[in-house]
C-alpha cells in the first residue's frame, strides 16, 4: 500500500509527526515499517500498511486463531451460576476472566452483543456458556463463518456487513488492528441502539514502557497494530463523534515487561520462554509494577467505556 505523503493524525487531525521505523518481532518475519507519532496527542499510526497483511496472521501460529475449546452442559451450568453470583455479590474470587469489565456494563442476558475481531470466538463462547443469548462475532481473518448454536454465530465478514442494531459492541484488542479508527467508531455509533454501550480494550501510548523502550515495546506489534491511540487522542475522537466517554480504566499486566524484554534479547514472543528466563520473584515484581502504573495512568493498555446518548 502506498505511503500517504500528507497524512494527518487519525485521532486529533493534527499534522506534526515524529517518524520512526519498527520491525515485526512476534514471529520474526522480515521487513521494517514506518510509523508516525503525533506530536499533539501522541497517538501513533502505521503509514506503510502491507498489502499482504493477512500473512501476518498465520492460522497455524497466531494466538487468536487457536481452536475453540467448548465445555460440557454441566460445566456451562456451573459457569452460568458463577456469573450470576459474581454479578450480584461483592466477591471477586467468583469472577470469570472477563468479569471486571462485564460487571461495569452488566448487560442483560438477551442483549444483542457484537465482538469485533472475535478471533476463534472463545470469549463469546464463554459468555454463551454463562447465559448470554444473542451473540455475534465478526472477523474477516477467520477461516469461515461458523454458527456454533442458535445463540452464537461467528461471521467471516467485516462489521459493516452486519444486519440490524446492537446493544453492546466490544473490541478486545481489535481496535488497534483497524486502519481507520474514525470510520469504525462512526459505524459503531450507527449500529448501536440509543443508550447502547461500546467497550474497547486497546494498548495506549500513555504507557511508561512505550516511552522508555520505544520500538521494542511488545504492544507496538508492527505491522499488525495499525493505530495505537493515547487516552487524549481517543477521547477527542470519540467525543467529536457524539459518544459519551464514561470511563477509562487502565488494565495492563506484566506482559508489557516480559514481552518487551524478550524482544530486547532478540527472541520471538513466547510465554513458555519467558517462564524459563524469569524467576517467579521477577514475574511477581513485574505484576506489582504493572498494577502501580495502572493506578498512575501509565499502564500500556486501557478499557474505554462509551455510551451512545439516547438523544443523539
Amino acid at each position: 500500500m502506498p505511503i500517504d505523503l500528507n497524512p494527518s493524525c487519525k485521532f486529533c487531525g493534527k499534522e506534526e509527526f515524529l517518524i520512526f521505523q519498527a520491525k515485526e518481532r512476534m514471529l520474526q518475519m522480515p521487513g521494517e515499517f514506518t510509523y508516525h507519532e503525533c506530536q499533539s496527542c501522541k497517538s501513533i499510526q502505521l503509514i506503510d500498511i502491507p498489502e499482504n497483511l493477512s500473512d501476518y496472521y498465520p492460522v497455524d501460529s497466531y494466538y487468536s486463531q487457536a481452536p475453540l475449546v467448548e465445555s460440557s452442559n454441566l460445566k456451562n451450568q456451573l459457569k452460568s451460576l458463577r456469573l450470576k453470583l459474581f454479578l450480584n455479590l461483592p466477591f471477586n474470587f467468583l469472577a470469570p476472566s472477563y468479569g471486571y469489565w462485564l460487571k461495569k456494563i452488566n448487560p442483560k442476558r438477551n442483549y444483542r452483543i457484537a465482538d469485533l475481531g472475535c478471533g476463534n470466538g472463545q470469549l463469546l463462547y464463554e459468555m454463551y456458556a454463562s447465559g448470554y443469548q444473542n451473540l455475534e462475532g465478526f472477523d474477516p481473518f477467520i477461516p469461515k463463518t461458523k454458527k456454533l448454536n442458535s445463540n452464537l454465530t461467528l461471521w467471516k465478514k467485516p462489521f459493516e456487513d452486519s444486519v440490524g442494531f446492537f446493544d453492546l459492541i466490544m473490541m478486545h484488542h481489535a481496535f488497534e488492528h483497524m486502519a481507520d479508527p474514525k470510520a469504525i467508531l462512526e459505524l459503531c455509533f450507527e449500529k448501536l441502539n440509543p443508550g447502547g454501550k461500546i467497550l474497547i480494550r486497546t494498548p495506549v501510548t500513555d504507557a511508561e514502557v512505550w516511552k522508555e523502550k520505544r520500538e521494542m515495546w511488545v504492544q507496538l506489534d508492527a505491522p499488525r497494530h495499525l493505530v495505537i491511540p493515547s487516552v487524549k487522542g481517543f477521547s477527542l475522537l470519540a467525543e467529536h463523534l457524539g459518544f459519551s466517554l464514561d470511563e477509562v480504566v487502565f488494565d495492563s499486566t506484566e506482559f508489557q515487561f516480559w514481552g518487551t524484554s524478550l524482544y530486547e534479547k532478540g527472541y520471538p514472543l513466547n510465554p513458555d520462554l519467558a517462564k524459563s528466563m524469569f524467576t517467579s520473584k521477577e514475574l511477581t515484581e513485574m505484576k506489582k509494577r504493572a498494577l502501580r502504573l495502572n493506578q498512575e495512568g501509565k499502564g500500556d493498555q486501557v478499557c474505554f467505556y462509551l455510551t451512545k446518548p439516547i438523544k443523539s
